[in-house]
């Protein structure tokens, strides 16, 4: 009986790992360019973890997550939490008052797979914990959008306030009188999160409870000064380096922690439209979870497997970067002379290809192709006899092959 992949798991396996590298590789240099270290955290953590800064009554805690309930651990569902955790445990805040992290790696949640969303799914998270200022907000949000700019993907931005504990409370009330009047043409869930998340009933997807909000009061009425002029001076920043955006009074966030700023990206490239990216500022998560008093942070994450679709969408091709040289040793002397040279060639560095299984010389050829080789090498018995080969280059057939002495010296500095 064959073994497969759990439901909701999969496999990236060569000729598709190469785009997963790619997006990688340029996410990264981008952070860097912004001072973002990375930061690499375990993927269990107490499940208490999750509950006070995720939120008892979100989805996430409620329905989502992969809980070992003898242990009291989880597979985390989000990086936020568990970096703070890091950020606390390590006192980091202590080392660098402003700390500009990163992390890329798989997240968990036991939901109902679709494109693009699976149960072990993959994010980069980025946070920038210790600062209040909206100017940082801003940077972070034209970061992401600078990302998306060199990949080639086309986004929206859309942005709401959250407010603060000062101002939401007041705006609850208003919200939660709104939707009682309407609460029995709402969803089963909805209905339910008008107990304990009412800000959750702006982001159903539901078309009926649509219909039911498109009316209900907008937060940003509801701002106190501080969090107005915070959100104008974060405005204000987009505009000065040229990052266009929306405002979107029912975008919330699915976590209870997020306060003031918040944002997301949103393509129409994969059917319908769906966030690529989303996060937002979480004033006073960091002291909910033990670290040091007026503590503040944002940060964002992006879904890796919906940016890889959107890259296969438009046709972007990642070459696979291939050994350096094929050796390819006919008969048993040819062979055991190929085998030290490999290793030998390999220690200064240089990546090679080569058959173990006695194949004939044109079925190695078709090894040396498959592993995209940019040269090759054959040692036969002429070879072994002068100690010179040819050294072919695969990439452009027209340059002519190169004599070269079979040591590792000679070899490694006519292919280099």
């Amino acid at each position: 009986m064959k073994i497969k992949a759990l439901k909701g798991f999969k496999d990236i396996v060569p000729g598709e790992v190469e785009l997963w590298q790619y997006l990688e590789e340029k996410a990264r240099r981008v952070f860097e360019r912004f001072n973002f270290a990375e930061i690499r955290l375990p993927l269990l953590e107490e499940t208490q973890l999750f509950a006070r800064s995720i939120g008892e009554a979100t989805d996430i805690v409620e329905k989502e997550m992969y809980t070992f309930v003898d242990k009291q651990v989880t597979l985390r569902p989000e990086a936020t939490a568990s970096l703070i955790r890091a950020y606390i445990e390590h006192g980091l805040y202590v080392q660098k008052p402003v700390q500009r992290l990163f992390t890329i790696g798989p997240m968990f949640r036991h939901e109902r797979p679709q494109k693009g969303r699976l149960r072990q799914f993959h994010q980069m998270d980025v946070e920038v914990l210790g600062s209040q200022s909206p100017r940082v907000d801003s940077e972070l949000i034209a970061m992401a959008s600078l990302l998306f700019t060199e990949l080639g993907i086309n986004v929206s931005l859309e942005l709401n306030s959250l407010g603060c504990p000062a101002c939401r409370p007041k705006y609850r009330e208003t919200l939660v009188a709104y939707v009682n009047e309407r609460k029995d043409a709402l969803c089963s869930d909805c209905q339910r999160r008008s107990e304990t998340n009412p800000l959750r009933v702006l982001d159903c997807k539901v078309q009926a409870c649509k219909e039911q909000i498109v009316d209900a009061p907008s937060i940003l009425e509801h701002l106190c000064d501080d969090c107005s002029e915070h959100f104008n001076t974060v405005q204000d920043g987009l505009n000065q380096l040229g990052v266009k955006y929306t405002l979107n009074k029912f975008m919330v966030r699915g976590l209870d922690y997020y306060c003031r700023t918040t944002f997301e990206f949103i393509t129409a490239d994969l059917g319908a439209q769906a966030a690529v990216a989303a996060g937002g500022r979480y004033d006073g998560l960091i002291e909910t979870l033990g670290g040091p008093k007026d503590s503040h942070g944002i940060g964002f994450a992006m879904g890796m497997e919906r940016l890889v679709l959107l890259l296969e969408q438009q046709k972007t091709v990642v070459e696979p970067s291939g050994v350096d040289l094929f050796i390819a040793g006919i008969g048993e002397e040819g062979a055991r002379l190929a085998y030290g040279l490999a290793h030998g060639l390999r220690a200064q560095g240089i990546s090679i290809g080569m058959d173990h299984e006695g194949r004939s010389l044109k079925a190695q050829m078709k090894l040396a192709n498959k592993d995209f080789a940019k040269f090759a090498l054959i040692i036969g018995d002429s070879e072994l006899e002068s100690g010179v080969g040819v050294v072919k280059n695969m990439r452009d057939r027209d340059a002519g092959p190169q004599e070269v002495k079979l040591t590792v010296e000679a070899i490694a500095a006519t292919i280099g």
